[in-house]
């Protein structure tokens, strides 16, 4: 069975950090291109980030980009998202998702994945 089990999500005050993790059983992220999304209150899901399998390659948000990093971890077969400088408006539940295509122009896509962690949690307060 194919399973992302996803940790790190809380909260934080603006400006502070946290560092989210995705820990997959049933394949290996060595083989799956993996992503983050999120979705906050009241707003549609958008994407996060995303790695492609070899991880030499990784893909951002404007929202995010120069703050949050994705990378991952092939041995412990785990996928992270480092969030600094958090703001109010990254507060939302976020998800790790998995996609075995591997098409790179595709990683921004929520349907492209079909794997999907439970999600996580994240609050930001100002």
């Amino acid at each position: 069975q194919v399973q992302l089990v996803e940790s790190g999500g809380g909260l934080v005050q603006a400006g502070g950090s946290l560092r989210l993790a995705c820990v997959a059983s049933g394949l290996s992220v060595r083989t799956y291109n993996m992503g983050w999304f999120r979705q906050g209150p009241g707003k549609a899901q958008e994407f996060v980030a995303a790695i492609r399998r070899s991880g030499g390659y990784t893909y951002y948000a404007d929202s995010v980009k120069g703050r949050f990093a994705i990378s991952k971890d092939n041995a412990l077969n785990t996928v992270y998202l480092q969030m600094d400088s958090l703001k109010p408006e990254d507060t939302a539940a976020y998800y790790c998702a998995a996609d075995q295509s591997g098409i790179p122009s595709e990683v921004g896509r929520a349907a492209t994945y079909e794997h999907w962690g439970q999600g996580t949690q994240v609050t930001v307060s100002s």
